[in-house]
């Protein structure tokens, strides 16, 4: 069967956030590769210029991001960083149950290079 895997950033019974992979299955519809329907609430066009940072922050629902223009930079507390690009996805959901603490929870979000960045912001029922 084949499989598609999106990056995640989570965290884990309240962990510091972190990158994952995520394998969803695909079932073929006559040389058609889908995966099963996922609920969604909502979605947000965003943009941001060059030079844009964010504050260490988590998400408030899980949230599948597809960046459409640009690169986004998302940085976690340990250093590490993974920068998507046209084309790339991955889903935040990094969400703190209880109180937000600013040395271990969340990540950054910048946006590097020299064009602004096209997003789209879809906010999932689940995952």
């Amino acid at each position: 069967m084949k499989t598609i895997t999106v990056p995640v950033i989570e965290n884990p019974d309240g962990a510091a956030s972190r990158f994952n992979d995520e394998s969803y299955a695909l079932e073929d519809f006559n040389g058609m590769f889908i995966s099963t329907r996922q609920e969604a609430l909502n979605f947000r066009h965003r943009t941001s210029e060059p030079g844009y940072t964010s504050d260490w922050h988590v998400a408030g629902d899980p949230t599948l991001i597809l960046v459409r223009q640009g690169t986004l930079r998302i940085g976690l507390r340990d250093g590490s960083y993974y920068d998507f690009s046209a084309g790339d996805l991955f889903i935040a959901r990094d969400h703190v149950q209880g109180e937000f603490a600013p040395a271990i929870h969340g990540h950054t979000a910048e946006v590097i290079g020299h064009e602004p960045l096209l997003a789209l912001h879809l906010k999932l029922s689940q995952v």
